[in-house]
């Protein structure tokens, strides 16, 4: 599993062990990974979270920064602050960011500075079930380091990320790799079925 100790968090389904692994990116801000991301919750988490597939599939959540939405790295700094922060909140966080995906959008925040929409940010923390001291937390890691130009504390794993979906040729948010090659069959659209139909195709233990 390619994740780095401090992003293990966005591992959102299976076990670590599992031999197939699905990995999704995803934007917060983009309307189709938003779509995405139900579907993730309402059909593939039950199949492998003690269901079908349990310790065969392993899910990954993939932050996919799309640069020309101007809240989007924002977006994606808080929610690996929340990874650092309250690691058990991870997905909680991200789903409830990607349903509210709207408020974050060009328009909404073209009037809001950087410590606003964080501090927005930290409002939906909050809401997604952080307590008192992780959101704390969740602040300190998003406050701008001494340096000028030397982002926040979790600049590192923003760079992390978007390193790996350039080294595998990512480049739009919902994409998915399947076992490390990208499957782009998958639809935003998919459900039940087709999703069922995927992994009893690809599923070979």
């Amino acid at each position: 599993m390619a994740l780095q100790p401090s992003l293990r968090p966005l591992l959102i389904a299976g076990r670590p062990d599992a031999p197939h692994t699905l990995d999704v990116f995803l934007d917060y801000v983009c309307p189709f990974s938003g779509k995405l991301s139900v579907a993730l919750d309402t059909v593939v988490k039950p199949l492998v979270d003690g269901g079908k597939y349990d310790g065969k599939i392993k899910v990954i959540f993939r932050n996919q920064v799309q640069p020309w939405h101007g809240s989007s790295t924002f977006t994606h700094e808080a929610g690996l602050a929340v990874a650092r922060a309250a690691p058990e909140k991870f997905w909680a966080f991200s789903l409830l960011l990607l349903k509210k995906q709207g408020e974050y959008y060009d328009i909404p925040t073209s009037s809001l500075s950087p410590i606003q929409i964080r501090e927005k940010l930290a409002g939906l923390a909050d809401e997604a079930g952080l307590s008192q001291s992780q959101v704390a937390e969740f602040k300190d890691l998003l406050i701008n380091k001494s340096t000028p130009n030397g982002g926040v504390s979790v600049t590192d794993d923003l760079k992390y990320t978007i390193k790996f979906s350039r080294q595998n040729g990512v480049h739009v948010s919902p994409s998915v790799l399947w076992d490390g090659l990208l499957a782009n069959e998958v639809s935003s659209s998919w459900g039940d079925k087709e999703w069922n139909d995927f992994f009893a195709a690809k599923v070979t233990v």
